[in-house]
């Protein structure tokens, strides 16, 4: 017998911006100019390493146009800043209906624990990061240069 187990990840949905900044009732609290953008959910299955390796991932990624136009450079050797904003909707689900189940999201204290250890890394890469408000309602803004948006996962499925 063949036992398949599939592990939920850690995933990032990262747009680069001109500027971007997060709102809550109406108070700034969090806003960057150029940078990275970082959507972020947390699974029920993640752990630090997951998010270690998007962070790691996110501060090297080679997005930034160098001087011949070419996606080469990372975030900090553009001088930007990185804005993360918690959130669980990345793990809706609606497979099976159309309204979206998040089984697979992180409960909110293990959500919160991986989501300040990830801001922690990104601060430990020696880049400005600023974030949302972890479990409330937000209010983001943001100009996406380019377009340019990328998919990240933990266990790199995409």
């Amino acid at each position: 017998m063949i036992v398949s187990f599939h592990r939920n990840s850690m995933r990032a949905v990262i747009q680069r911006v001109s500027r971007a900044e997060v709102r809550v009732t109406g108070e700034l609290t969090g806003s960057i100019g150029r940078g990275l953008l970082v959507l972020l959910g947390v699974s029920r299955d993640d752990r630090e390493a997951d998010a270690d390796y998007l962070a790691e991932k996110i501060a090297g990624l080679r997005i930034f146009e160098d001087g011949e136009g070419k996606m080469n450079l990372a975030v900090g050797e553009v001088g930007g800043g990185v804005l993360v904003v918690s959130q669980f909707t990345l793990y809706g689900d609606v497979r099976r209906g159309k309204r979206p189940s998040f089984d697979a999201a992180a409960p909110p204290e293990q959500a919160r624990k991986l989501y300040e250890y990830f801001v922690g890394r990104i601060r430990a890469a020696g880049l400005l990061c600023e974030t949302g408000r972890f479990q409330e309602m937000m209010q983001v803004e943001l100009v996406n240069d380019g377009p340019v948006t990328i998919l990240l996962d933990s266990t790199k499925a995409f």
